[in-house]
């Protein structure tokens, strides 16, 4: 009785928005009641979820564009979906099925019997949410795209993520103050007084619907780099001088432009991302390191790899209706050659390191024009650890011992970069 109180509740809350929203429900009933009312309707090709603490993403993919109203409902909370002209189908009714216990937003996903041309799907939710629902066209192997994206009401804070997973360590009691620290020059007490923990900013790429590149065996670039960034991660905190931040530490997609808010909201000192090479031969092999260029990419290959990165955020969704001005406006507006000089030099450690476990692609730091590195004020790179589509290469990739070698490698070019150029004092 309660469920049916419920749907009836429902349908009077979102009756007004529908017929606003599809004319065509406008048509006597007669007429959009006949059993041709569904001749025209599309059939999904596909229906996904993304759970993650950041945001859950929803997905409805068809080959022609997706007519849809969303309307949201309190007590209890949920998202009503009303698809036009949608056929039911085995993914869509697989779809409730893929809802995880740790979802943090959805509870569960009911989906409605078509009636009047349209399919309804709700979204029963854990807490109030902020969604954005968005189309996107046809790219790659996608076709036409409704994403669904569940914001939490108080976006998560990267800083206070940061700052709440520090570890909490005393260490010992202070001694007591001898004549000679007495004595101590105070430039030197004043240089001590400066010393802070060196903050660095792990991207493992693509995530999500975007999987990167494919290797034959399979392998998903953004599983074995996000394996990859975490080890590093672990392993550069485990320096009571470091701490680290992950773009990214579950299979989502972050915008390229997000992630360098995320490191410069955190004031990193690096920021570093991870990714594995492809091309279309197989014997290509081999690690490179990359650094933001201002004047064109030092290599063909270099200007390609830039541009197949670039269009990520094409195949990983992101809203265009949805922009940070001020962002833009700094990347556009400030110069960058002091962070590229840094960047080089950075580059240049990282990649000797990483030459101790894998040959190189490229003996030198190359530059492209990567949307990712263009954090005016923080040294960025990005590495491509190995060719995932050179089959003893991504076998190295899909092994946990060869991506906790793969991140060693990492660290230790990192180590040697800040040994030789630490970094400045804040206030």
């Amino acid at each position: 009785m309660r469920e049916r109180a419920r749907r009836g509740d429902e349908l009077t809350q979102v009756c007004v928005e529908r017929r606003r929203a599809f004319r065509w429900l406008l048509l006597p009933a007669a007429q959009w009641m006949m059993p041709n009312a569904w001749a025209d309707a599309s059939r999904l090709a596909s229906a996904r979820l993304w759970p993650a603490q950041e945001y859950t993403r929803v997905i409805f993919e068809s080959a022609t564009p997706i007519e849809h109203q969303l309307v949201v409902l309190r007590e209890p909370d949920r998202l009503v979906l009303d698809l036009a002209r949608v056929e039911p189908s085995r993914e869509l009714d697989e779809l409730p099925a893929r809802v995880q216990a740790s979802d943090p937003y959805i509870a569960a996903i009911r989906i409605g019997q078509p009636a009047g041309g349209f399919l309804r799907v709700v979204l029963d939710l854990k807490t109030q949410v902020r969604p954005q629902v968005f189309s996107l066209k046809p790219v790659a192997e996608y076709g036409h795209r409704l994403i669904v994206d569940l914001y939490p009401i108080a976006p998560l804070d990267p800083l206070m993520a940061l700052l709440q997973g520090e570890r909490v360590d005393p260490g010992p009691a202070p001694a007591p103050r001898s004549d000679r620290a007495a004595r101590e020059p105070a430039a030197s007490q004043a240089r001590k007084a400066r010393e802070r923990r060196i903050t660095i900013a792990i991207d493992p790429g693509h995530g999500g619907e975007d999987p990167g590149a494919v290797g034959r065996r399979g392998t998903y670039e953004k599983t074995v780099v996000l394996a990859i960034s975490r080890k590093l991660a672990r392993m550069l905190d485990a320096d009571r001088n470091v701490r680290v931040m992950l773009t990214r530490n579950d299979d989502f997609y972050v915008p390229l432009l997000e992630r360098v808010r995320k490191a410069r909201h955190v004031q990193a000192d690096l920021f570093v991302s991870i990714h594995a090479d492809a091309y279309r031969e197989p014997s290509a092999r081999g690690s490179s390191v990359f650094a933001l260029s201002e004047h064109g990419a030092t290599s063909a290959a270099a200007r390609w790899l830039a541009q197949r990165e670039n269009a990520a955020d094409l195949i990983g969704g992101v809203n265009l209706d949805v922009s940070d001005p001020v962002l833009a406006r700094t990347l556009l507006d400030l110069s960058q050659t002091a962070q590229i000089s840094d960047s080089l030099k950075v580059g240049r450690a990282v990649l000797a390191g990483i030459a101790t476990h894998n040959p190189l692609h490229k003996p030198a730091v190359e530059q492209a024009g990567f949307a990712v590195l263009k954090a005016p004020d923080i040294p960025s790179i990005l590495v491509e650890t190995a060719f995932i589509s050179n089959p003893d290469e991504e076998q190295k990739l899909r092994n946990p011992r060869q991506q906790q070698r793969f991140a060693e490698s990492i660290a230790d070019g990192i180590h040697r970069y800040f040994a030789q150029s630490p970094p400045l004092a804040r206030a």
